[in-house]
């Protein structure tokens, strides 16, 4: 091939491949979620269900405004990021915005999905709102702000330790960062961390004064403690209390205490600890919670503690699809020190509520089984949506009740974003069903139902073009290379429902065309999309996909 002709491919092939993108535009006509606990909860009148945030929710950072109650959550390389929730009650929680939604906040590019956003910490000062947060692979740690904690957030000010899980202590006019760094003397072992302080001047948006070494290693240093973070410090009846999660976010994490008279310490280790934990319960117990840490405590405008904080529901062994979730307990103070669960007690599926009025149920259940419809009519994306990285321009549009999709970057190219708009898998027992019209013209191309729990981990599920016929497809990759599970062709003019059965670790996945359904794959095994398989921090999200296939 010549130079000339050459440079002519090159040039039709500029013009040809936006035009076959845009033809192979995907068309979501609804999508809908049904779902349901695993265990089988009672819950009474005058009790309240956990998790009380059910599936990909980790990290809560939870403060108190007058009477109103405000949640945050880790939301790692997903956009929008950082969801953010209101409620009266401390147990009904409405999501009320994402403190990251515009691309020009942060820019995830070339991020993983256990990337980037990491444990953000809420809290309000002079009728500010504050986050303070880390970008695991950006520039680091971070504070954004607003007034109104709906949004908009404020544009990142930087700050220049290292580490993470950074929070803000307020104590009248000044300000001071908690956060985990690596400790003053060299590492003894992997794992070996610090908590650190250090005074934030939030009118000048910088750190000034010494850093100080609160704790180090964690509780006793002696038996090699791992992973010492999400630091929250509070004051009470005249001593500064440090908690902070141990032991990793598996199944040994837990949630530790600390106080001392004075803020910079000396920090004395609580002899209870942990105050919360659940790695001393059998591994064989039936509906077990597991990895409870990472607690905040929040005091009521009635004087009463409470704790939201992590744990986990593995449908068998440790493996579980759905994420970290958000839990409540209350919290007891004797001796001088908060309890939040006694060693040996499981953690309560139903629990008495906060004495506080009922607020009524949020209008997107976030809690117990519940299931929920979107017909993408309204003029923007529910605030429920997520993507994969920061979206350097639009590819999605809502008109007249479609939501359609423009494809881009193929799952799990990082120097890309993909065509992917997703809720969060809540139960382990869940029915996900959308309606899609899509033509494929290139080899490759795929539209429907994505199940993503990490870049190297996903099921794809829907209409293909496949050795140049259009079928119905399921692809999986499980940490290596993309493998064709199953296929059969469809009509490439017919609209076609696609719906995923998730039961625990076997999944099922129907097609209906013009009214006939039928089973392309029945009792798959999904233990690609187990946190322990795929490693990582998030859960597995579900939603639709498009892929414009050969490049």
């Amino acid at each position: 091939m010549t130079v000339a002709a050459r440079r002519i491919g090159i040039a039709l092939a500029a013009l040809v491949l936006p035009a076959l993108t845009e033809a192979q535009t995907a068309r979501f006509e609804r999508f809908s979620y049904r779902g349901r606990s695993i265990e089988r909860v009672a819950v009474r009148p005058g009790e309240y269900r956990n998790p009380i945030l059910s599936g990909y929710h980790p990290d809560p950072s939870v403060i108190r405004v007058r009477d109103t109650y405000y949640l945050v959550n880790s939301s790692f390389a997903h956009f929008p990021g950082i969801p953010v929730f209101r409620s009266r009650d401390l147990v009904s929680w409405e999501q009320i915005g994402n403190a990251i939604d515009r691309p020009e906040q942060l820019d995830f590019a070339g991020l993983r999905t256990s990337q980037a956003v990491f444990a953000p910490a809420i809290s309000h000062h002079d009728g500010t709102f504050y986050i303070v947060t880390t970008c695991v692979g950006c520039r680091g740690n971070f504070v954004i702000t607003a007034k109104d904690p709906a949004g908009p957030w404020s544009q990142p000010v930087w700050l220049p330790f290292e580490g993470i899980d950074p929070s803000i202590y307020w104590e009248g006019d000044r300000a001071f960062i908690v956060n985990n760094r690596a400790p003053a003397q060299p590492p003894r072992y992997d794992g070996h961390r610090a908590i650190w302080l250090q005074e934030y001047d939030w009118r000048a948006g910088r750190m000034t004064g010494e850093s100080t070494q609160l704790v180090d290693g964690g509780v006793d240093l002696s038996k090699k403690p791992v992973w010492i973070e999400g630091p929250h410090l509070l004051r009470r009846d005249g001593f500064y209390y440090l908690t902070a999660a141990e032991g990793g976010t598996s199944v040994d994490h837990s949630q530790v205490v600390f106080r001392s008279r004075a803020l910079r310490g000396p920090y004395v280790p609580y002899a209870g600890n942990p105050i919360l934990t659940q790695r001393d319960l059998p591994a064989d117990r039936p509906n077990p919670v597991s990895a409870a840490g990472h607690a905040q405590l929040v005091e009521t405008q009635r004087g009463d503690w409470w704790a939201t904080f992590l744990a986990t529901r593995p449908y068998a062994g440790d493996a579980y699809t759905i994420g970290r979730e958000t839990f409540l307990l209350p919290v007891t103070w004797r001796d001088g020190w908060p309890h939040i669960l006694e060693r040996g007690r499981a953690i309560p599926f139903a629990h008495a509520r906060p004495a506080l009025p009922a607020a009524p149920a949020p209008r997107v259940p976030n809690a117990g089984d519940f299931s929920y419809v979107d017909e993408f009519d309204g003029a923007r994306l529910a605030r429920q949506w997520i993507g994969i990285r920061t979206p350097r321009r639009p590819f999605h549009r809502l008109a007249d009740g479609v939501l359609e999709l423009t494809p881009g970057a193929p799952l799990g190219d990082l120097t890309g974003v993909p065509a992917y708009l997703a809720r969060r898998q809540q139960h382990h027992v869940a029915t996900l069903s959308t309606r899609l019209r899509f033509t494929p013209a290139t080899e490759g191309a795929r539209a429907g139902l994505a199940a993503v729990q990490s870049d190297e981990s996903y099921l794809v599920f829907g209409i293909a073009r496949l050795r140049g016929r259009t079928m119905v497809a399921l692809h999986a990759r499980d940490k290596g290379a993309e493998t064709l599970v199953a296929a059969a062709p469809v009509a490439p003019d017919r609209a076609v429902t696609l719906t995923i059965r998730a039961d625990a670790g076997r999944w099922s996945f129907d097609y209906e065309v013009d009214g006939r359904r039928r089973t392309l794959k029945a009792g798959f095994d999904a233990a690609l999309l187990t946190t322990g398989r795929a490693g990582g921090f998030v859960g597995t999200t579900i939603g639709p996909y498009a892929d414009g296939g050969r490049r």
